[in-house]
């Protein structure tokens, strides 16, 4: 008679699934709620430091000897003085060369940010944007914000190849300045949106971050809005910097 009696199985109470779906929903937003504690709940500092007043950087103090972006085996170094950066943003570009970023993507998304917490796979180091828009090359342009007037240094070793009129809209506004870098001579460092040197010339000299400055950074606010301004607490203005492949003309 026991033999044949049914077997009794004990249910599993439904309110289990409902807590254990709870569970997930409530560590779901206890990350996002700790993500975004992580980010400040604004746009980071670039390089982790307060710009100084207006933007600009004190007078005298020249870049810190930073690597920002890579080209291969070539360094392109920070060409503003570190408390004068708003922010730094890369962006598309034509026929330009690809840059390598130094550092860490602050608005990259979440689940990204995630793992990178997690694994701890993220470069540290500064923090830049990815910028949208622009065609051509991904991360073929640089943007380094700060305020007009800024100092701007070079940001390779090298000579001046080339300094010649910059024109948006139709309008000619600052000056673009072609380096040739002593660590590569394949490629053209060009630096845009600034006003030069007086002293500048073609051939001159010159030495990443350090005296004297190639220019001042040029204030481009009336002319276009900048994106770099999503991320700044002004208008955004930068200096921007590309590398092109060397015309052969201008090789040794």
């Amino acid at each position: 008679m026991r033999r044949h009696e049914p077997v009794s199985h004990a249910r599993r109470p439904k309110r289990t699934y409902w807590q254990a779906a709870a569970g997930l929903t409530a560590t779901i937003v206890a990350l996002v709620l700790v993500l975004s504690a992580w980010s400040g709940g604004r746009p980071r500092s670039p390089l982790g430091t307060t710009p100084a007043a207006g933007g600009q950087s004190q007078a005298g103090e020249q870049p810190v000897p930073i690597v920002i972006a890579r080209v291969g085996a070539l360094s392109i170094k920070l060409p503003v003085a570190r408390s004068a950066v708003t922010a730094i943003g890369y962006h598309a570009s034509p026929d330009t060369v690809a840059l390598s970023p130094e550092g860490t993507q602050a608005n990259e998304g979440l689940l990204t940010r995630l793992f990178h917490r997690i694994v701890g796979s993220g470069n540290g180091g500064l923090n830049y944007y990815e910028l949208s828009g622009g065609t051509g090359t991904d991360n073929g342009a640089l943007d380094v914000g700060a305020a007009p007037k800024t100092d701007v240094y070079a940001p390779v070793n090298g000579k001046i190849v080339q300094i010649g009129p910059y024109i948006v809209n139709g309008i000619s506004i600052g000056n673009r300045i072609d380096i040739r870098p002593d660590d590569d001579a394949t490629l053209i460092v060009s630096m845009t949106r600034l006003w030069p040197d007086p002293r500048l010339e073609i051939g001159t000299a010159v030495t990443a971050g350090v005296n004297p400055p190639v220019g001042t950074v040029a204030d481009f606010s009336k002319v276009e809005h900048q994106k770099l301004a999503h991320y700044t607490q002004d208008q955004g203005n930068h200096v921007t910097i590309e590398v092109f492949p060397a015309a052969t003309s201008i090789l040794p």
